[in-house]
């Protein structure tokens, strides 16, 4: 089992720092028992300078406070101030190239009420691409994207998260590496923690708003395309169409840009190599590193 933390990681806990060791929640949290509480996930990396930086802190701890207050969860806290943390967490524990973990969660409360205090936690751990780096097997999940009608699906709540541990275990068990969770209408969503886009016709296709949670790294290679001239749409996108795509990937703070092999056991027309989703891999990639990226490097 990986090792998030040992005697000597430090985390940030309630506007103090101390040893993830010595920290202590109560076993009776209305987090805990009902999954009411809501994180971030954020990368920092060592840029070409040198220098560490959190790649757009701002946006995330901005999805953060509104993430609580869709699900009326108190935020109380001064995002300027949980960046510094951040920092602070990353130098503590001498960390360049992290991935950090912001949690707000609530106190003891075992009824169905919205919380009236909270408490805050941030840790962080060194953490590689959460899907690797090998394009991926992915199966359509028979597990579905929650209705937007029963749950604010746009926060990054942590009970909602079953749903992609059910999808993800699924198909695992069935050989795959990862799952596709499609909406209730039947339409492509998204994966069990990342966002999708695909290729066609030297265009780019991405779900559009409403069943999806969209995501700061979707919203970054959305701002590539924009940046290299690649045309992109915003669209329902059924089954069929993505099976007949060039070209399919995923994108997430954790997973940054992932290439698939297959969808079903079905391969795509152009090698991975040779496609956009590539060139955004690319372009992401010296993106958050602060390097110079050269558009002809996209392909014909």
């Amino acid at each position: 089992m990986y090792s998030y933390y040992n005697e000597n990681t430090i985390l940030y806990f309630d506007g103090a720092y101390t040893k993830a060791t010595e920290a202590k929640i109560d076993l009776y949290g209305q987090s805990l028992h009902y999954g009411y509480a809501v994180f971030e996930g954020i990368r920092a990396y060592k840029t070409a300078s040198g220098e560490v930086k959190i790649f757009k802190p701002k946006e995330h701890f901005d999805r953060f406070k509104r993430s609580c207050e869709l699900i009326h969860i108190p935020y109380k806290y001064n995002n300027d101030e949980l960046i510094a943390a951040c920092y602070k967490v990353l130098e503590l524990n001498n960390l360049e190239e992290a991935y950090i973990r912001p949690l707000v969660f609530c106190p003891p409360n075992m009824t169905l009420k919205a919380a009236s205090e909270t408490h805050i936690l941030i840790c962080a751990w060194d953490w590689g691409a959460y899907l690797g780096e090998k394009l991926l097997r992915v199966c359509i999940s028979s597990y579905q994207r929650p209705n937007p009608k029963a749950f604010k699906i746009e926060s990054k709540a942590a009970g909602l998260y079953v749903n992609s541990i059910l999808a993800s275990q699924e198909a695992k068990e069935k050989g795959y590496d990862e799952a596709l969770l499609l909406d209730i209408n039947g339409f492509v969503a998204e994966g069990p923690g990342a966002n999708l886009f695909y290729e066609k016709a030297g265009t780019i296709y991405t779900p559009a708003p409403g069943n999806i949670l969209p995501g700061i790294t979707r919203a970054t290679v959305i701002e590539i395309c924009g940046e290299l001239g690649i045309p992109l749409v915003e669209k329902q996108i059924t089954v069929e169409e993505l099976k007949q795509a060039e070209a399919v990937f995923y994108c997430g703070t954790a997973a940054e840009v992932i290439g698939w092999d297959s969808l079903d056991g079905q391969g795509f027309s152009k090698p991975w190599a040779e496609s956009l989703g590539k060139v955004i891999q690319q372009a992401y990639k010296a993106k958050v590193l602060e390097k110079e990226f050269k558009r002809e490097a996209i392909p014909a």
